[in-house]
């Protein structure tokens, strides 16, 4: 209704052109004037009512095409957050020729589900490297358990974090902070800086950062992934990410011509 509203108004403006030689201010019409415009506005949509539909059409087009150019400057910038942000955990072959990034919530049941998937893909493919970025969208308590990851990752990278992030993530039943401290310690981190890192405005700069990412990308779910060009929403299993994992090695991008 209110992009229908924005529509009708942008029509108002275009028919009180048309109407008066003049363009006047509303203020300046008086209520007879502002009662026939309204008059003609309605009868001249009653009669044409397929413009709307085409308006929208058109204003959904402009948006699509707005935000794929922006997610593909995002994707093809290898050198900017998106790869190379301090906030996220790297996995596998640190300098691997070929890019995985997973989105997830440590909460996301989806996320689980493809747990074992990803590291099959990193076990099949020793070249590959797996950028884990939190994307806590589900609850307060999957925030909690994305603060308590970031301060983790100052202790544990590479081997040790992805050991953490499958004890935690392969966990059963809600996450939580209590969830993820306790295998933070099961795993021999130094608890105390871990309460203090969590304490760091970096946490939150790492959360917003996932955030814009998110929203740039368009992304509207858990897990969500990014491959060559192309952005993979959901739990789609191994051979989905495979296949385009092997496109990407022989052509550089997801779909060969």
């Amino acid at each position: 209704m209110a992009r229908i509203s924005a529509l009708v108004a942008s029509l108002a403006v275009a028919l009180t052109a048309f109407t008066f030689s003049t363009p006047l201010a509303a203020d300046e019409f008086s209520a007879s004037q502002k009662s026939e415009i309204e008059t003609i506005i309605k009868n001249y949509l009653m009669q044409n009512p397929e413009i709307l539909r085409d308006a929208i059409n058109e204003l959904e087009n402009r948006e699509k095409t707005a935000e794929a150019e922006a997610r593909g400057k995002l994707l093809g910038n290898l050198q900017g957050p998106l790869y190379t942000s301090p906030y996220q955990a790297v996995v596998g072959d640190q300098n691997g020729k070929l890019t995985l990034i997973e989105f997830f919530d440590y909460n996301c049941g989806y996320c689980k589900k493809m747990l074992p998937d990803i590291a099959r893909l990193m076990k099949d493919e020793p070249d590959l490297r797996v950028i884990l970025r939190d994307y806590p969208i589900l609850s307060d308590a999957s925030v909690e358990a994305a603060t308590v990851a970031a301060a983790v990752r100052n202790q544990f990278q590479g081997e040790k974090f992805w050991e953490f992030h499958q004890k935690l993530l392969g966990s059963h039943g809600p996450v939580g902070k209590a969830q993820a401290l306790a295998v933070a310690q099961s795993l021999g981190a130094d608890m105390d800086k871990i309460a203090k890192d969590m304490e760091a405005p970096s946490v939150k700069e790492g959360l917003d950062e996932s955030d814009r990412l998110g929203r740039d990308l368009a992304l509207n779910g858990t897990p969500s992934y990014v491959i060559g060009d192309e952005v993979v929403v959901g739990a789609v299993g191994y051979d989905a990410l495979k296949a385009k994992l092997d496109n990407v090695r022989k052509c550089g991008k997801v779909v060969c011509s």
